[in-house]
């Protein structure tokens, strides 16, 4: 009889809350408080078309049923409906609630589906390359932990394709900024920018103008025989690439300067 007490006042005191925030008082009768499955069902009610209200009740779930089996269904319902919003701010208390899930409840079997969720509450707010990545990189952290910590799931499979696509999305990054020096003059700079690219995305699609750009990079920074791998490698594994008409003739310019002979060095002038 107290817990029931209990129950209900703490639901009360909630929709005090609630109406003292210009919201519309909750009507809950006292018998709903003491049932799990009954709050949640009234959460179901609410979830799409007043998501506030939904959360009252699957926290009241959570507060007074701790072990129960709907308070494992109410904190994942509670990190949905912040990440059905789809703003930053929601993005954000969903995946803090998708981790407090799996904190609470590591070896429920919809731990792995949380976790996926915490990698898209990520993915869902990456920018275009040339701007700022950092999501893209919380994201595939998020991802490559789906992997290792929940290998044989349905989540795990999605995540490997999310992760192919966030380390394009990063490898394009770079090669624009590589481009961007490249077009500037900075070859230095462009040239290891796009060697990164290389270095940490081997499954970049963008590879044959990438072999184009760096290998122009030290051609015009007069390192021909740094240059001439990247032409040759773009001739031969994409011979039909736009590309690979104009590293046929920058390779025929090497051979021309390759082949002028060296001006003999004048001997030094002696002092009378």
């Amino acid at each position: 009889m107290k817990r029931i007490l209990t129950v209900i006042l703490a639901i009360s005191l909630a929709a005090a809350g609630w109406s003292c925030r210009g919201g519309k008082k909750p009507e809950i009768a006292p018998e709903l408080a003491t049932s799990d499955e009954a709050l949640f069902k009234e959460a179901e009610k609410y979830v799409r078309k007043d998501a506030e209200r939904a959360r009252l009740y699957l926290r009241q779930i959570i507060d007074s049923f701790p072990k129960s089996f709907y308070a494992q269904r109410a904190q994942l319902a509670i990190a949905d409906s912040y990440f059905a919003a789809g703003d930053e701010g929601n993005m954000i208390l969903a995946a803090t609630e998708y981790r407090q899930f799996i904190s609470l409840y590591p070896y429920s079997p919809s731990a792995s589906y949380a976790q996926y969720q915490v990698a898209m509450c990520f993915f869902k707010k990456v920018l275009k390359p040339g701007r700022d990545q950092q999501k893209t990189t919380q994201a595939l952290a998020e991802f490559k932990r789906v992997v290792t910590v929940f290998p044989n799931t349905e989540e795990a499979e999605k995540a490997r394709e999310k992760i192919k696509e966030c380390e394009e999305r990063l490898a394009e990054h770079n090669y624009v900024i590589g481009y961007h020096y490249y077009r500037i003059k900075a070859f230095k700079a462009a040239t290891t920018r796009l060697t990164e690219v290389l270095t940490n995305y081997p499954f970049y699609t963008g590879l044959d103008k990438l072999y184009f750009v760096l290998g122009d990079s030290y051609f015009l920074w007069e390192k021909h025989d740094q240059a001439v791998p990247f032409f040759t490698k773009l001739i031969t594994d994409y011979p039909k690439s736009k590309s690979a008409k104009k590293a046929g003739q920058r390779l025929k310019e090497i051979e021309v300067i390759k082949s002028k002979p060296v001006p003999a060095e004048k001997p030094p002038v002696k002092k009378t």
